[in-house]
């Protein structure tokens, strides 16, 4: 079951009112998800029961994505920022020091809580952050052809295309390596997530300035894994080989058959990563 937390975030005008939506499942040590631009918590959801057998799960809506409200005219969706809202939301969670483990933007918004020592381990599935110039322009292409995809088709033929195998690798092909895993509802919810997304274009410019473009920190005294699918479209695998040389402490994993959110490409194979990260 969905809940929202509202809370207040500091900006250059004072502070601005926030509310994230979030569902909480399973027992244990608390494990906060992230998702990627133009997703939703359900991005999480082939893992979610194995994750909550041994940890309480809190998958979140970033701001401006799934359920959650764009953040407030003044506030900007830029990494430090957001990083800044999850904090917030993790203290009115009661959340001290959770594992966080993230995908694309949710994975640099997860090294860059560990950075900042806010979190017990870090896992980033294929996160954004490590890649050149070129790199950047072409995986914001790509999402930005994606956006256009879903706000130019009509309901109706979202879900007869996520009825099929084919229409299904049309619409998520491009993020998944095997789409035809995904569930016909599972693909018209996300791809109605992505059209409706309000915090989409704001991030995606967000994504032009420093703090974005490269994540340059090296993250020291909790446990980080870097994970990346093999066949990732979005994010290319190379860009994992840059991400050890800025945390030479951290593990590299390869995630073979993998695509750019994997968690549905390989749900065991991704949630023993966090797991093994987690412990």
């Amino acid at each position: 079951m969905t809940s929202t937390a509202s809370f207040t975030v500091e900006s250059a005008h004072g502070p601005r009112p926030v509310s994230v939506a979030y569902e909480r499942s399973g027992s244990g040590a608390p494990l906060v998800l992230l998702h990627g631009i133009g997703h939703h918590l359900r991005a999480w959801d082939p893992v979610t029961r194995v994750l909550a057998a041994e940890r309480e799960v809190i998958a979140v809506d970033l701001p401006g994505f799934g359920t959650s409200p764009a953040l407030p005219d003044g506030v900007p969706s830029d990494p430090g920022t957001l990083a800044a809202v999850l904090a917030a939301l993790c203290a009115e969670l009661g959340l001290d020091r959770p594992h966080v483990a993230g995908n694309s933007l949710g994975g640099l918004l997860a090294l860059e809580l560990g950075r900042r020592e806010l979190v017990r381990s870090v896992t980033a599935l294929s996160p954004a952050g490590f890649w050149t110039e070129a790199e950047r322009f072409y995986a914001f292409g790509a999402l930005r052809a994606m956006r256009r995809g879903a706000l130019a088709l009509p309901v109706p033929v979202i879900e007869r295309l996520a009825r099929g195998a084919t229409g299904r690798a049309a619409l998520t092909g491009v993020v998944y390596a095997r789409p035809g895993r995904r569930s016909p509802d599972a693909v018209v919810a996300e791809t109605l997530a992505l059209r409706g997304a309000t915090g989409f274009d704001a991030t995606l410019a967000a994504g032009r300035g420093s703090s974005f473009t490269r994540f340059t920190h090296d993250v020291k005294g909790v446990p980080v894994t870097v994970a990346w699918g093999s066949r990732d479209r979005i994010l290319l695998p190379r860009q994992g080989v840059r991400a050890k040389r800025v945390m030479p402490g951290a593990r590299l994993v390869r995630l073979p058959g993998c695509g750019h959110v994997p968690m549905n490409d390989d749900p065991a194979l991704v949630a023993r990563v966090i797991l093994d990260t987690s412990r």
